[in-house]
């Protein structure tokens, strides 16, 4: 007979609705107005003068030939390109990087235990500016590729984990049986242990995909105009920083939360039985 936790009985008291994702995205709006609130006060104590009828434009701008993006639309969209060329990167050299801890070649875990620990041991902006100043005149890389390898061997290196521990899940029973049904390594991790796992290491990615979308800001210090930097080239002309910081702000709050609702969703579709 299967045990129920006490947390599980405590969920499944509560209401539907405050199981929901709409109840997380109004406690989200509430805390935006205290947010909000707060600042308000704070700004009017300083005697600060708002003046968010300007910030429209630098999202969208209408001309003649139609409505043309303004310089934090532009950024975000730059945002978005390198945090989804590096998350792809990212979890291609994570689950190479396991399979190399788990691997029984000395060299193998050598190179990968080095890696792991050069990278999550030191600062993500100490790595952007290593590659950029010193492999990038090497290599031939420059601003874009440079931002995109430090972010992806960055992540890489805590995907690495999430996808060892979820590698590691997967009972040992199986994959003998697979080893005895004459399949190949390669076989193996793609019938047996990547579909098990992916339930376990879901959750843990969605969150790290979160943080490198976060991560990516740092990117503005080797003057790429992403989100981040436009921002602060506007603050520079506009002297706007309270509007143009929380129009940012909530820029990456809508992004982070659309990706916690859809893991969410595949969570739900993934779920066992």
């Amino acid at each position: 007979m299967k045990k129920t936790s006490t947390y599980e009985i405590e969920e499944s008291a509560q209401p539907p609705f405050f199981r929901s994702p709409l109840w997380d995205i109004i406690q989200f709006i509430i805390l935006l107005a205290v947010l909000g609130w707060l600042a308000g006060r704070s700004a009017s104590n300083i005697g600060y003068n708002w003046q968010w009828y300007r910030i429209p434009q630098f999202l969208f701008t209408e001309t003649d030939t139609g409505i043309i993006a303004g310089p934090l639309i532009k950024g975000l969209f730059i945002t978005l390109q390198i945090s989804s060329i590096s998350l792809v990167f990212a979890f291609f050299i994570g689950l190479i990087t396991a399979i190399l801890r788990l691997s029984d070649s000395f060299v193998a875990r050598s190179l990968a235990t080095i890696y792991l620990e050069v990278s999550r041991n030191t600062p993500l902006l100490i790595q952007i500016f290593f590659i950029y100043f010193v492999l990038g005149p090497t290599l031939g890389l420059e601003r874009l590729p440079s931002a995109i390898l430090a972010l992806s061997l960055f992540e890489g290196a805590y995907t690495s984990e999430i996808f060892r521990s979820g590698i590691q899940s997967v009972p040992q029973g199986q994959i003998e049986a697979g080893k005895t049904l004459g399949l190949t390594s390669f076989g193996i991790y793609r019938h047996i242990i990547v579909p098990q796992a992916v339930r376990t290491i879901l959750p843990p990615l969605s969150s790290q995909a979160i943080s490198l979308v976060k991560d990516s800001a740092l990117v503005s210090t080797i003057a790429i105009y992403d989100l981040t930097m436009q921002a602060q080239a506007l603050i520079s002309e506009t002297y706007l920083t309270f509007e143009i910081w929380f129009t940012v702000a909530v820029i990456y709050l809508a992004i982070t939360v659309i990706l916690s609702l859809g893991v969410g969703f595949m969570e739900k579709r993934l779920k066992l039985p």
